[in-house]
């Protein structure tokens, strides 16, 4: 189920971006959303560059959305979650008509990372996200 919130949020993203009434708030930190949200955001690789940061709702409570640029995938979406349960998963794939998710969970919080692209890489790129939280 977070893994379709995860896609909501990367259209809603996206739609952002586009419109000029709505900034994007590229600086963010990561210790006042862990205080907030409870939820603790995976270090990125040096080459991304985090364009949005928002605090959005979900069925599971407040989530965080993170739209970043990369050159491998173009715009991806990191959505992390409390999904209410307890459990470590490794990144899996999940694939879809228009975009691609890896998601993943570590304890408390999982994670989704969504772009458009070979699933594949995808994955690689979400197991670096998950080591970092190790």
């Amino acid at each position: 189920a977070y893994v379709e919130d995860a896609r909501r949020a990367h259209v809603t993203s996206a739609l952002r971006a586009t419109m000029v009434s709505q900034p994007e708030v590229p600086d963010y930190d990561p210790v006042e959303l862990r205080a907030a949200t409870g939820i603790v955001m995976p270090e990125l690789p040096a080459e991304w560059v985090v364009r949005d940061v928002q605090v959005f709702p979900s069925r599971f409570g407040p989530s965080v959305e993170m739209a970043i640029a990369t050159e491998t995938f173009g715009l991806v979406s990191l959505f992390a979650v409390r999904p209410g349960t307890f459990d470590v998963v490794r990144p899996t794939i999940a694939g879809g008509s228009d975009t691609s998710a890896a998601f993943f969970q570590i304890g408390e919080v999982a994670y989704a990372l969504v772009a458009s692209g070979d699933a594949r890489k995808l994955d690689g790129a979400a197991e670096r996200l998950a080591n970092t939280l190790y």
